[in-house]
This record gives structure tokens, C-alpha cells and sequence, in this order.
């Protein structure tokens, strides 16, 4: 069984705490985000766990308390995105990210590092011109030290619709966002780090972006020295790739307040 920690909340940058304490119990509760007195008791311990995912904009904790995970098949998925505080007021300045992915690298290798800039979202202030230079920059910091990057556009939901329209988010037609992403596609070209889509429009195989797998059981197949069966996961959204994983994060649990978060559907359930 893959454990993804998390797609719902950044426990590695707000509970690391709380993720070092199930792995010393070797147990923890996956719980359903449409009936939260569902919860199924989740093993984290061999020979039930075969691998780790971890999803996070902040690695520094990670980096910090990698002799706690030693032994542990595991990779980093990492958001390095351009936005400010007006649509990620809790998260460090992507330098200061980037400096802890290279950290990591250092000591794991880059086959366990992974780079998202997800999502991308238009709007005056960041425009076509705007991602290009800045995830320049970005592929600049981090080559060497990432063994590829995935993207997506950001999607509407209805928790995130105010946030969106708050902040002059337009939708783009698919031409435009076929440009912005061969941009990308020859920037992260030029740094040696190959550019991916997580769950996009099968168009941009045009400009040579194919589709992520995000929980990569080939990935932990690797790192963890044997052959991972686990089966596409049937619960995602149609065009995901990835194999089937259960979840350890909570719904409305995150401190990040992203304007674009699909997890946190308002400050009274986070209350």
C-alpha cells in the first residue's frame, strides 16, 4: 500500500510533528472527506506500507528530520510557485524552498525530488510573461536537484471560487494556455528537468509535455528495491496516472490559506 501524505493538507510543512508521531506508532487514520466519521486505520509499517509520497510547499522540515525517516521508500513532490502573499499568504519565499529542495538533494538524490508548479493561474499581475521569467529562475535554482516538474492549470471548485474571482483570475482559452506551457516546456528543457501535466488536456502532447503519474509506483518500485503492484488508482479524476494510494491528510486542516486550495472550504470548518 502507497501512503500519500498528503494531497489534502502540507503535513510535512504544518505537522511534521504529527507525521513523525504515526510513523513511530506505525499507524494513522485515512478519513473521508464526505463523511468524516468514516476513517480506516492505515498501517505504517512494513510489510503493509511499500512506500511513501509527500507533498508539500515547505521541505525544510522534511530536511530536518530525515533520520527519522531512514529506511523509509519515499520520494518529495515540492509546489515552487511565483506567487506572492496575496494568493499564498503562509508559505516561505520560494528561494528559501528551493534552497531546502537542494538540501535534500544533497542527501537523498534527485530521483526523490520532484518539482510542481501547480497551479498556474492568469491574472493580471501573473500573465504568460510574468510565469516564464520567474519559472526561469526557478529551473535556474533547481537543476541538478530535481529529477523532472509537473504542472496544471488551476481548476474551480466551489470553496475557491470567491478566492479566484477575488483576485481577477480569468479562464484562458486553450491556444493560450497551449503557448504558455511550450514556454515552460523550452525552459525546464534548457535546465535538463522534464516537464510534465498532471491531469491536462491530452493537446499538450503537441508541445512535447506528457501526462504525470503523481503516486509513481514505477518511482517507488526504484527506490524501494522490488516491483510495487498497486493498480491505477480508480478514485481520481478522469487522465490522472497515478497508482492507487490511500491518503493520510485531513480536509480543512491546513494553516497554508492558498486562495486557490480545493482542501480548505472555509475558515469556519478550519475553525
Amino acid at each position: 500500500m502507497i501512503v500519500s501524505a498528503s494531497r489534502r493538507c502540507d503535513l510535512p510543512a504544518f505537522g511534521m510533528e504529527y507525521l513523525l508521531q504515526r510513523l513511530r506508532e506505525g499507524y494513522a487514520y485515512s478519513q473521508n472527506p464526505y463523511n468524516p466519521r468514516q476513517r480506516k486505520l492505515v498501517s505504517l509499517r512494513e510489510p503493509e506500507l511499500s512506500g511513501l509520497v509527500f507533498w508539500t510547499k515547505n521541505p525544510k522540515p522534511l530536511l530536518e528530520n530525515l533520520g527519522a525517516l531512514e529506511g523509509l521508500p519515499f520520494y518529495v513532490q515540492c509546489t515552487i510557485t511565483p506567487y506572492g502573499r496575496d494568493v499564498e499568504p503562509n508559505i516561505p519565499p520560494w528561494e528559501a524552498v528551493a534552497a531546502a529542495v537542494r538540501g535534500l538533494a544533497q542527501a537523498l538524490g534527485k530521483e526523490r525530488l520532484l518539482w510542481r508548479y501547480d497551479p498556474i493561474l492568469l491574472n493580471p499581475v501573473y500573465d504568460a510573461k510574468r510565469h516564464w521569467a520567474d519559472f526561469a529562475r526557478m529551473a535556474a535554482a533547481l537543476e541538478g536537484a530535481v529529477d523532472g516538474c509537473t504542472l496544471s492549470f488551476v481548476d474551480r471548485y466551489r470553496c475557491n471560487q470567491a478566492a479566484l474571482r477575488a483576485l481577477g483570475v480569468r479562464e484562458a482559452a486553450e491556444q493560450e494556455l497551449l503557448e504558455l506551457a511550450a514556454g515552460l516546456a523550452r525552459l525546464a528543457a534548457e535546465h535538463g528537468i522534464g516537464l510534465h501535466a498532471c491531469c491536462e488536456t491530452p493537446k499538450l502532447r503537441q508541445v512535447g509535455i506528457e501526462p504525470a503519474a503523481c503516486i509513481d509506483q514505477r518511482r517507488l518500485s526504484r527506490i524501494a528495491g522490488r516491483a510495487l503492484q498497486e493498480g491505477r488508482d480508480p478514485n481520481q479524476r478522469p487522465g490522472c496516472g497515478c497508482a492507487r494510494s490511500v491518503d493520510i491528510g485531513w480536509y480543512d486542516s491546513c494553516p497554508g490559506g492558498c486562495a486557490y486550495c480545493y482542501a480548505n472550504r472555509g475558515k469556519a470548518r478550519f475553525a
